[in-house]
């Protein structure tokens, strides 16, 4: 193969063919980007001629020419096309972690789309014409919705713990009920937080059972801080025993210098107990029992962007807001654009709440999806006949290390083809279409849950699968 390597057309030609200009205009990209994609393009086979590997039409024909321009084409989608993707989430599972957790509400997105294309006054104070906090943005609604003194945001609950520990505890005694010492995702540990911030964890109590006398005697004149962990991503049951946050909160009052902390986690401000599900503590509820200060994520029960709120006594908060590292764990326009259109949404009442995507999917009831699963199933059936198609009950996941013991009553799309495997299906949803969908496989079954779907989204999933169908048909 090595004698054609001589036919390969020089690049000055190659520039001059009609698609060369075609695919300049169509990815915009400039003549020099271009020429830099053509030449590695044929670098690389020229490499594989001399290497007599190249599998392709050979140099000195119009198909060798057809097929390198197929290349180039391939080449610039490659690199031009973003990795981060719209997906739709067929799996059920409401804060899926891989897929990128709560989605926004429509209010929320049109204020981040707003932030985002314009200048804001992030820092500026429009009255006085004068710097301000980008604190204040949120902090007065984070008030309003818990019953806080003062508020401020950083950019995750991990964040906020190592920043609240660091603040208010260095080189200070920490008391934790070994119960609570979690690992969330990634492997992060509370007491691996514990020990870079600076604090000195103090273990209380056993695996299963802390008492309030455990508190009482590890309690010192080093001890700054007694910290509750929620333990959102897991569940003891059995013989047990924890120690209620009122009684902590009583034991904190009686030495003045201690502070009672509580990592809430997932952050609920809607009460999804009263509808049977969970039992995850809202967060006005904590502090008013007199907790100093909370902290939990945004993006969890919330519904809103990747953020850690911090919410508490004004003087605690204060000392968080003036810290170095209150800078380097801030967070951008966007994030708190995204945060205040989620929790404007909260602030107007039970009807807006029901605009938060998390909420709404949480609160999705069984009838509800029997009725949108029993449509799909006609719509799809009515498109296509290569698929066995019916519905069955099943339950969906909260996800996110959030109520894990929690399973919601749901009813899936069972898909099945009797001349692909459940795997094969499931990859071609994800690889074929655009957005990819990503469905649930259990039991070597193919379900799509449409509690985390969207209508419009069923639109999608039914032309895939039709699409897939026809391709099948045609394979055969």
């Amino acid at each position: 193969m090595k004698e054609f390597v001589r036919y390969i057309p020089p690049i000055h030609e190659l520039q001059k063919d009609a698609r060369f200009s075609t695919l300049t205009q169509t990815y915009r990209i400039d003549t020099n980007e271009m020429s830099s994609i053509l030449k590695n393009v044929v670098s690389t086979i020229r490499e594989q001629l001399l290497s007599a590997c190249w599998e392709g039409e050979l140099p000195g024909s119009q198909p060798f020419i057809d097929e390198l321009f197929q290349k180039i084409e391939y080449e610039l989608k490659h690199v031009y096309q973003y990795t981060i993707k719209r997906v739709i989430n067929a799996t059920g599972t409401i804060l899926h972690t891989n897929l990128g957790r709560a989605r926004l509400s429509q209010n929320a997105m049109d204020h981040v789309i707003q932030a985002a294309q314009n200048y804001s006054n992030l820092e500026y104070k429009l009255a006085e014409g004068e710097r301000g906090s980008r604190h204040a943005h949120v902090e007065e609604l984070i008030k309003r919705l818990t019953g806080a003194e003062a508020a401020m945001v950083v950019n995750n609950n991990a964040a906020a713990v190592f920043l609240i520990l660091r603040a208010l505890a260095f080189q200070k005694e920490v008391i934790v009920s070994r119960g609570q010492l979690v690992e969330i995702g990634g492997s992060f540990r509370i007491s691996s937080i514990m020990e870079e911030s600076g604090a000195k964890l103090v273990e209380v109590g056993t695996t299963n059972k802390t008492h309030l006398y455990d508190f009482e005697k590890a309690i010192s004149e080093d001890t700054a801080m007694i910290m509750k962990v929620h333990t959102s991503n897991f569940k003891v049951i059995g013989f047990t025993k924890s120690v209620e946050t009122s009684d902590l909160v009583d034991l904190a009052k009686r030495h003045t210098s201690v502070i009672f902390y509580e990592d809430l986690g997932s952050g609920a401000l809607y009460d999804y107990s009263q509808h049977g599900i969970g039992e995850e503590p809202v967060v006005s509820d904590v502090l008013n029992q007199g907790v100093d200060i909370v902290s939990f994520s945004g993006d969890k029960l919330l519904g809103g962007p990747q953020a850690g709120v911090i919410a508490g006594k004004k003087i605690l908060i204060d000392q968080l807001k003036k810290h170095q590292l209150a800078r380097v764990l801030r967070v951008d326009k966007m994030t708190l654009a995204a945060l205040e259109g989620t929790l404007l949404d909260y602030s107007k009442g039970t009807t807006a709440i029901q605009t938060i995507p998390v909420v709404r999917d949480l609160l999705a009831t069984k009838k509800m999806l029997q009725i949108r699963t029993n449509q799909f199933i006609d719509r799809l059936t009515q498109q296509s006949s290569g698929f066995t198609v019916t519905s069955k009950e099943s339950t969906s996941q909260v996800g996110g290390g959030t109520m894990p013991d929690v399973e919601l009553p749901t009813v899936v799309v069972h898909i099945k083809s009797e001349s692909m495997s459940v795997e094969t299906l499931a990859y071609r949803l994800r690889t074929e279409n655009t957005p990819p969908i990503v469905a649930r496989i259990q039991k070597e079954e193919l379900l799509l849950d449409l509690r985390t779907v969207t209508v419009e989204e069923e639109d999608i999933i039914i032309d895939a699968l039709v699409s897939i169908d026809r391709m099948m048909s045609k394979e055969l």
